[in-house]
């Protein structure tokens, strides 16, 4: 068996032109994910945290919008002229949250739910957008029941 030059093979071998076009579209990605890792990306992240995580963050966290999880504390939720505001907790830290707008129909107390938005420097939560979390099946109310929430 005898082996064949590359160039016999019917390719060129790379000229000084090839590999320097090669070498310049390399740096010029690597420029552009440099530029949009450190760039605007850390003012477009949206941190999750429980109730436990925003106390610890204290006053680093007023004015970051962060998505704040966590159970609808019992005995809390309180309809308002504008939206609802509740506690939410995680068995170790509750948060008060004001959320404007109309609730999800599933939104009650002990459900989890997030909530996005920002944190005041007084501590509560100001809530733009309330999302509850739920399984994926349905179960309809028992027949004759006022209670038409999810069970």
């Amino acid at each position: 068996m005898t082996l064949s030059h590359p160039a016999s093979l019917g390719r060129a071998p790379l000229g000084r032109r090839d590999r320097a076009v090669a070498v310049a579209a390399l740096l010029i990605a690597a420029t552009v994910v440099s530029l949009v890792a450190w760039g605007g990306l850390g003012r477009n992240l949206v941190y999750s945290w429980g109730p436990s995580e925003l106390r610890k963050a204290g006053a680093r966290a007023v004015g970051a919008t962060v998505r704040l999880g966590g159970l609808v504390a019992e005995g809390s939720v309180k309809r308002t002229a504008d939206g609802v505001a509740f506690e939410l907790t995680d068995a170790h830290e509750r948060v008060v949250v004001r959320s404007q707008g109309i609730a999800p129909p599933m939104f009650r107390e002990g459900i989890a739910v997030v909530v996005e938005g920002t944190v005041r420097a007084d501590g509560s939560f100001d809530g733009a957008r309330l999302m509850v979390s739920h399984g994926n099946e349905y179960r309809p109310a028992a027949t004759g029941s006022a209670d038409r929430r999810p069970r």
